[in-house]
């Protein structure tokens, strides 16, 4: 699903594109965003080549890329996918590249799409998973809105051990609730 761009204070969203490649691969690489997103999949360079050219174009899902502070820059990713009109549900993801974590970059990209997801695309559900390890993304989640909706029991492998992913979800009313 093709979306321009979407500005906040903050960053801006622009869709991912071939040259994003390098940063791309970067991320899918990092032992430490592997380990606090539970990913277990390996992926060839070519794979992430060919995905960058290409994921503009797919039906069903909205991936961009996040920069900021004026500069055009491929920080971190973050998708809407598993879009469904009929439901109008779709789950959310994101990954910010090393040393752009917890800077704030991620908490204003989630609100962006989030009212793409609600305000744009009329949906009523987005949800998520996060690994019950990593407290801190479980925190930022709750802080903007997203309430437990439940536990898949040793579901995940962050590197190391079997964790627990805590699944998560915002209804259409409660984003809104939050700008009352």
């Amino acid at each position: 699903m093709l979306v321009e761009a979407l500005e906040g204070e903050l960053v801006r969203l622009r869709p991912i594109r071939a040259e994003d490649a390098d940063a791309m691969w970067e991320s899918v690489t990092d032992p430490e965003g592997r380990r606090l997103t539970g990913t277990t999949r390996e992926f060839t360079r070519a794979e992430i080549d060919e995905w960058c050219a290409t994921v503009a174009g797919e039906v069903g899902r909205v991936d961009l890329a996040v920069t900021a502070g004026g500069s055009d820059e491929y920080l971190g990713e973050i998708v809407l996918s598993s879009i469904d009109r009929v439901a109008r549900s779709a789950e959310l993801r994101l990954a910010m590249r090393p040393g752009y974590r917890g800077r704030g970059y991620g908490t204003e990209a989630i609100q962006l799409m989030l009212g793409l997801a609600f305000e744009t695309l009329g949906l009523h559900r987005v949800g998520l998973e996060v690994l019950a390890t990593n407290a801190r993304a479980q925190s930022l989640y709750e802080n903007l809105g997203f309430a437990v909706e439940g536990r898949r029991r040793d579901a995940a492998h962050d590197g190391e051990r079997y964790v627990d992913v805590i699944v998560m979800g915002i209804l259409d009313e409660e984003f809104r609730a939050l700008d009352a």
